[in-house]
C-alpha cells in the first residue's frame, strides 16, 4: 500500500468518486484521489480495450499501470511495469529468436501469468483484477470496465493496426485516419460499473486526463455506462490531457492534429460533448476558458510529484462539490418559482 496516505480534511464525505482512466495520466491523478480521499470511498473503472494476448499471456495494461501505482511498486521513471524490475526473461528470449518488442519483466511476468491461469479456468477478469487488488492490499475498488473483450484498433496509414501494434511495435509512428472499438457493440458493463454508477451516495464521476482516444472512448463504448453517466445527478468532471497544446506523455496531440482536431483542451472538451458537467485545465489555457460552454477550473495539471497528483486531486473533488452545489442551488430557484 501506498505509504503516508492522506486524508485531506473537507474531502472525505463518505460519498463514493468514481474515476475512469487509461494507463500513465490516469493512474497518476487516481492515485491523487486514492491518497487525498478514503480510499474505500475510490473506484477506479479501466480502459481494457489495450488488452491483448502476447507469448500465450493474457496482457491487461492499463490494469496493471494502476495496480501497480496505487500499491506503491510502479517504475515511475518509464510510468509502466514494476519497480525494481530485472530482465533476465526477455534476455533469455532474445537468445532464442522470440518476440521482444513488448518487454515483460520478471517480476511484471506472475500477474500475466497468474491472470491467464484463472481466466483459462474460467473466472471473470472483475472477479481476478479485484482479488489481485486485494494481495497488493489496494483499498480502492478497481474494475475492467467490461468482463467481454473489446479491442482497439486503428485504421492509419501504415494498414489496420491492433492498438498494442500501433502503440508499441511501430512507437505511434502511422498516422491515425480512425479508430475503431471491435466488439463494443456486444459488450455488456461489468455489474460493479453500473452499480458504482448508480450509487445514491455518488459524490462525483472524474473522467482522468487519459488519450481520450485509446482509453476513456473505449470505455464509453460499452453500451450502457456513457448513458448512464449522462443521466447521473452526480457531476461527470473531466481532467484535460493536453496542455497548452501539448499532451505530457503520449500520442494525444499527434492523434489529433492527424484526426484534423485542433491540439487544445477546448477540443478535448468538445468531444467528450454533453457528458461532462465540468472541465479542469492548466492554467497554460486560462485564456481559452471563457470559449467554453460548461463551469472551468483553471489550475496546474501538470503531475511530476506526489504532491502534484494530491494538489490536482483536492481540486477536481472541491471543482465538482461547488458544480453540483451550483446545479442544487439553480434547482431550488426553479422550484420557488414555480
Amino acid at each position: 500500500m501506498v505509504d503516508n496516505q492522506i486524508h485531506t480534511p473537507g474531502m472525505n464525505s463518505g460519498s463514493t468518486v468514481v474515476a475512469l482512466c487509461g494507463g500513465i495520466g490516469g493512474a497518476k491523478l487516481a492515485l491523487g484521489l486514492y491518497r487525498v480521499l478514503d480510499p474505500n470511498t475510490l473506484t477506479v473503472i479501466i480502459n481494457t480495450g489495450d488488452d491483448f494476448e502476447h507469448l500465450g499471456l493474457y496482457i491487461s495494461p492499463d490494469i496493471d499501470t494502476v495496480t501497480y501505482t496505487l500499491a506503491d511498486k510502479n517504475n515511475q521513471e518509464a510510468g509502466w511495469g514494476r519497480r525494481d524490475e530485472t530482465w533476465n526473461f526477455m534476455a533469455a528470449l532474445a537468445e532464442l529468436g522470440g518476440e521482444t518488442w513488448f518487454a515483460l519483466g520478471d517480476r511484471d511476468l506472475a500477474i500475466h501469468i497468474e491472470r491467464s491461469r484463472r481466466l483459462k479456468a474460467a473466472e471473470g477478469l472483475g472477479e481476478i483484477t479485484a482479488d489481485i487488488s486485494s494481495k497488493f492490499d489496494i483499498a480502492a475498488q478497481l474494475l475492467p470496465m467490461s468482463d467481454d473483450p473489446v479491442a482497439t484498433t486503428i485504421q492509419t496509414s501504415a494498414g489496420r493496426l491492433t492498438f498494442q501494434d500501433y502503440f508499441v511495435r511501430l512507437k505511434c509512428e502511422p498516422v491515425v485516419e480512425k479508430v475503431f472499438y471491435e466488439e463494443a457493440h456486444s459488450a455488456v458493463p461489468h455489474a460493479e460499473v453500473l452499480a458504482s454508477l448508480h450509487q445514491a451516495d455518488l459524490r462525483c464521476i472524474v473522467i482522468c486526463p487519459s488519450n481520450p482516444f485509446l482509453s476513456i472512448d473505449p470505455i464509453l463504448s460499452v453500451p450502457g455506462i456513457r448513458d448512464t453517466m449522462v443521466a447521473s445527478p452526480a457531476p461527470v468532471i473531466g481532467v484535460s490531457p493536453i496542455i497548452d497544446g501539448h499532451a505530457v506523455k503520449g500520442p494525444t496531440a499527434k492523434m489529433m492534429a492527424e484526426l484534423s482536431l485542433p491540439s487544445t483542451a477546448q477540443a478535448v472538451a468538445e468531444h467528450y460533448d454533453e457528458l461532462l458537467d465540468g472541465y479542469v485545465i492548466d492554467i497554460a489555457d486560462r485564456d481559452n476558458s471563457n470559449e467554453m460552454h460548461i463551469p472551468v477550473r483553471v489550475t496546474r495539471t501538470l503531475m511530476n510529484s506526489i504532491e502534484d497528483r494530491e494538489n490536482l486531486a483536492r481540486e477536481v473533488i472541491s471543482f465538482a462539490d461547488s458544480v453540483k452545489a451550483s446545479d442544487n442551488n439553480q434547482a431550488n430557484q426553479v422550484d420557488t418559482a414555480c
